[in-house]
């Protein structure tokens, strides 16, 4: 069974930063591409970063130079660097693998 557990979130002001953890199992992790999405109050879902296999990552334009994602093989975890958070960046954030999510962390940037 796949499970995705989010944790990191949390409340930060604006131009702070967080890191989100995804701890995955249930698949063969180093074969996998990994993504975070993300839902804003009262929107639909937004794809934020994607890791592949191979070590390539891909980021929306909205975070593109702010985000960072990154995966440990070693220990089954997907990572995402949010650096200069801004109040737009509020929202639930999942974790993806083949169209199974977590449960998400919610991040909240507010002064």
């Amino acid at each position: 069974e796949v499970q995705l557990v989010e944790s990191g979130g949390g409340l930060v002001q604006p131009g702070g930063s967080l890191r989100l953890f995804c701890a995955a199992s249930g698949f063969v992790f180093s074969d996998s591409a990994m993504t975070w999405v993300r839902q804003a109050p009262g929107k639909g879902l937004e794809w934020v970063s994607a890791v592949y296999s191979d070590g390539r990552t891909s980021y929306a334009d909205s975070v593109r130079g702010r985000f960072a994602i990154s995966r440990d093989n070693a220990k089954n975890t997907v990572y995402l660097q949010m650096n200069k958070l801004e109040p737009e960046d509020t929202a639930v954030y999942y974790c993806f693998h083949n169209g199974t999510r977590g449960q998400g962390t919610q991040v909240t940037v507010s002064s």
